[in-house]
């Protein structure tokens, strides 16, 4: 039932997902300790531009003195249209264009200089950004409820923390860089070019604005087809992480081809899309360079006609170097929008990315501390549900838990038994508020549990889930998780009353054996009971042992429950089984059926007055019949 209102709430999200709001403000958030660097990059980057526009002034005096044979003085005049700023003038010729040119490598090192430093501080400021980014949004993850994680998949989130945090990253450093060096150097060499030829600038009004519109094109049609790219990027991520993580079912099936098959078909469609994405800007590209080489010829054409047929230095006030100048002024200029152009290409691309990381960011998390929540760890190990109902879509008309009425008392035992779905598990995770109810209460202690701050009242429950999750690390590291001030002597407690420390002496290095990721070196029923006496480290008043021993053999299981009971005898103890020996000797089992309690009783009272607990019951001993009469023919 749980599984099936989930998948109804990630269909829900597939349909439409909200555009994100703040993005930018968000974004520019995550700068923190590096608006320095990022402020400086940009100053460094404005001085390297500054000197780069001067040289071809410089320039244009070499080549003007060069071909005049006639001067016997060699002024160097900055021009500005009809404004002449005498610099320095000199009566050697050689001296003049090695001094004009230790000038051009004196700021071309200056500009070279500046160039490298602010590369360096954009690199810093960019990492650190996403460094802060990916921290926010980590932190933000962990704060999730079961109910949000409900809403993200794990392959969706760990897109969104690597492949869209890094396309912020590019983004960021390309903004600080390439976006102040670009528009600046267009406005600077656009008023160089215009102080030389107002006459020739005009070309740059035809031109400019063909430019803007394929810009604008382009951009419009790109931003959908990437915010596809990076959603299928998530199925490729969760396709991936399902291989790796069930490979060993892979290969006992082997499944291998099948599962390269499908590995291959989703990374088709991710390239397909990032092909579709990119041709866009492969278009564009050429286009722009198109009129980079148009814009030359119409210059050399207009501009140089006069100076070659008048067969003079000069014509119309223009000079050989005064095209030069012009003409390298027209290729930074022609430069400057095409790495405009790129930085668009690449803040539409993150555009998208901004989306799925503001999404996670905004998310709403329903499970918080109260304003008047309380410190204070629950007094015992009592529970009580009042008249609750639950549901995973937050709907009256689809509940998965109905009008649940239980008083546990503390130190008491309970087992819960009932079919798939009867939402046995929804059931207990409404205990440490893993998810809040519907409707009703659930008090812990005597005390509503959404009066307790979270870490109070969860430090106070031990809860061993369905899935059983190792860490890599040691064992001791992992069983410490319950307790990270734990002493040897108590975690040797825990793991013998989880009857777990024999086999975890039986290696060679104790407790400090490495698990490797997962914990694939040891069995499933020795990966249950250290996930048992790492609960049973926190010296819990309520344990809840969801389906945790199937792993193991009905005697270990027995000693198990015995040890429980034997040396934490005061903690309330709720043991959710499949096997009707696992809760049998419990003070109550609960019967549910459809996300109601069908009955309450003990072994004995419920196999008198309760269906579903008598068929269970025989159907098993049935079983342990037939495999009791296997043997004895084998």
């Amino acid at each position: 039932m749980r599984n099936s209102a989930v998948q109804v709430n990630m269909k829900e999200k597939e349909i439409k997902t909200p555009r994100a709001k703040g993005g930018v403000r968000k974004m520019a958030s995550c700068i923190g300790e590096y608006k320095a660097a990022s402020v400086w990059t940009a100053v460094l980057v404005a001085v390297e531009v500054l000197f780069e526009v001067f040289i071809p002034l410089i320039m244009a005096q070499i080549v003007d003195v060069g071909m005049d044979d006639t001067a016997s003085v060699f002024p160097f005049i900055l021009k500005f249209g009809s404004l002449n700023i005498p610099v320095f003038e000199m009566t050697n010729r050689t001296a003049f264009i090695a001094t004009c040119g230790a000038l051009m490598v004196a700021m071309a090192f200056i500009s070279l200089l500046c160039g490298a430093l602010s590369a360096k501080l954009a690199a810093t400021a960019s990492t650190g950004f996403a460094g802060n980014l990916r921290k926010k949004l980590f932190y933000k993850v962990e704060n999730f409820s079961f109910k949000n994680l409900d809403r993200f998949n794990t392959a969706n989130l760990v897109t969104r923390l690597t492949t869209d945090v890094t396309n912020m990253q590019n983004s960021y450093m390309m903004i600080i860089r390439i976006f102040v060096r670009s528009p600046f150097m267009l406005i600077l060499s656009l008023v160089m070019s215009v102080t030389i030829s107002p006459k020739l600038s005009i070309i740059f009004a035809v031109v400019l604005p063909l430019l803007l519109i394929g810009l604008a094109v382009g951009t419009k049609v790109v931003f959908p087809r990437f915010e596809k790219m990076l959603n299928k990027y998530d199925d490729m991520n969760e396709s991936t992480q399902e291989n790796l993580i069930g490979i060993r079912a892979v290969k006992a099936y082997v499944r291998e081809d099948n599962e390269i098959k499908k590995f291959k078909k989703v990374s088709e469609t991710v390239q397909k899309l990032q092909f579709s994405a990119e041709k866009i800007i492969v278009i564009v590209f050429p286009f722009m360079q198109i009129l980079v080489y148009a814009c030359i010829i119409c210059i050399i054409l207009f501009g140089g006609r006069d100076i070659i047929e008048s067969g003079n230095i000069a014509a119309n006030g223009m000079t050989v170097g005064d095209l030069t100048a012009f003409l390298n002024y027209v290729m930074q200029i022609l430069m400057s929008l095409i790495m405009v152009a790129m930085v668009f290409m690449t803040i539409v691309m993150s555009r998208a990315s901004v989306d799925r990381i503001v999404e996670v960011l905004d998310e709403k998390i329903d499970i918080e501390d109260g304003e008047n929540a309380t410190d204070a760890v629950p007094a015992d190990g009592s529970i009580d549900f009042d008249n609750v109902d639950f549901s995973y879509k937050n709907d009256s008309s689809v509940l998965n838990l109905e009008n649940i009425d239980l008083h546990i008392a503390s130190g008491e035992t309970i087992g819960i038994i009932g079919g798939t779905g009867s939402a046995k598990t929804t059931l207990v995770q409404l205990i440490p508020r893993l998810y809040d109810v519907f409707d009703g209460s659930v008090k812990v202690g005597g005390v509503d549990v959404r009066d307790y701050k979270i870490d109070s009242l969860r430090s106070a429950i031990g809860v061993v889930l369905q899935k059983n999750v190792l860490f890599s690390g040691t064992i001791k590291q992992n069983l410490l998780w319950g307790n990270p001030d734990a002493t040897d002597e108590e975690m040797y407690h825990a793991a013998q009353a989880a009857q777990a420390h024999d086999f975890v002496m039986s290696f060679p290095k104790g407790y400090e054996t490495d698990l490797g990721q997962g914990g694939v070196n040891v069995s499933g029923g020795q990966k249950q009971r250290l996930c048992i006496a790492r609960a049973l480290l926190k010296h819990p008043k309520i344990m809840i042992l969801d389906d945790s021993t199937s792993a193991v053999d009905t005697a270990t299981d027995a000693s198990i429950r015995a040890g429980l009971k034997k040396e934490f005898g005061d903690t309330t103890v709720i043991i959710i089984a499949q096997r009707i020996s696992s809760v049998e000797d419990a003070d109550r089992i609960i019967v549910m059926n459809d996300g109601k309690i069908d009955a309450i009783g003990t072994h004995e009272e419920l196999l008198e007055t309760n269906d579903i607990y008598r068929d269970v019951y025989q159907s098993q001993q049935k079983g342990s019949a037939d495999d009791g009469e296997v043997n004895a023919n084998a």
